[in-house]
């Protein structure tokens, strides 16, 4: 799991209400020349993988969730569950930990277990158990997080169209939206195919959506925004991560992603939540404080 990664605004809270979370007690005003009242906006939640203190959570899982907590967060996404557990703790015992802090695990991530064959909790192995722990930790959404390179093959993505849609209908049955997690090499061309479109092109929209990583698009030199117009409200779930000049992963707002053009088409993708995420990092938690700094002052 080495590496991982804008529509107008919403012009009033009640057309966003149902998606729309209040970060903080000191909202927005708007303008509305229509009906020349002032509306109120509120901010969303801003998000965390944990991906990103990854190695954190396994020297102190209680004391970095906490610091997350302090710095503003209120949603995670969870990279760390595996045969009926995250990060080594059932899911009620994680929750509780979660709650403690006034965070909450919007979505976690999840393999097809067809390399990796003996873990349990993935799309091959056990998911069933998964989705009900998905329920207990009150999760609305999941996703495929990552291919091993022994299955990027024209055949292994034909063959994962069908283990995509076997699990977006037990995700659906449960409630939760299961979507997929891109990295570059999705888009990179396979036998005249790129495989990212092939397995969009080839499940439903209402069974498998999409978790845009930022970062990862801009690496291959795509547009973010024609990719929500061209996938338009099936990108709920988006990966905010930057890239320097030499292409590495920095913090948000250190580097050349066009954030601003992601967050004015928002609508458009369909977004609902999105998380900060810096695959690599000296300082993991200085960097999540910094990137939360430049996206509640800039972004939301």
């Amino acid at each position: 799991m080495k590496n991982r990664r804008t529509f107008i605004k919403q012009t009033t809270a009640l057309a966003a209400g149902s998606i729309l979370l209040p970060y903080c007690s000191s909202p927005k005003k708007e303008e509305s020349s229509s009906l020349n009242t002032t509306v109120e906006k509120t901010k969303r939640n801003i998000g965390v993988q944990l991906y990103t203190v990854r190695d954190q959570m396994d020297q102190d899982l209680e004391g970095t969730l906490a610091k997350i907590a302090e710095i503003g967060y209120k949603e995670v996404e969870i990279a760390g569950y595996a045969d009926g557990q995250y990060y080594k703790r059932t899911p009620a015992e994680f929750r509780k930990i979660l709650d403690d802090n006034g965070l909450k695990a919007i979505s976690a991530h999840y393999r097809t277990g067809r390399v990796l064959t003996e873990q349990g909790g993935t799309l091959s192995k056990d998911f069933d158990q998964a989705v009900e722990d998905m329920a207990t930790m009150g999760q609305t959404h999941a996703a495929l997080g990552w291919l091993h390179e022994d299955e990027r093959s024209l055949d292994d993505y034909k063959r994962l169209v069908d283990m995509l849609n076997v699990a977006g209908e037990k995700c659906k049955t449960a409630g939760i939206q299961f979507c997929y997690h891109n990295h570059d090499f999705e888009f990179w061309d396979v036998e005249g195919t790129i495989p990212m479109y092939h397995i969009l092109d080839n499940t439903d929209p209402d069974i498998l959506q999409m978790e845009l990583d930022l970062y990862w698009i801009n690496k291959v030199n795509l547009d973010h925004v024609e990719f929500f117009g061209k996938y338009a409200n099936r990108v709920p779930l988006w990966h905010v991560k930057d890239m320097d000049t030499n292409g590495d992963f920095t913090e948000v707002g250190n580097g050349s992603v066009n954030f601003k053009s992601a967050f004015d088409n928002e609508e458009l993708a369909g977004m609902k939540h999105f998380f900060v995420e810096q695959d690599q990092s000296d300082d993991p938690i200085q960097s999540i404080t910094k990137s939360f700094g430049y996206v509640s002052e800039n972004l939301i």
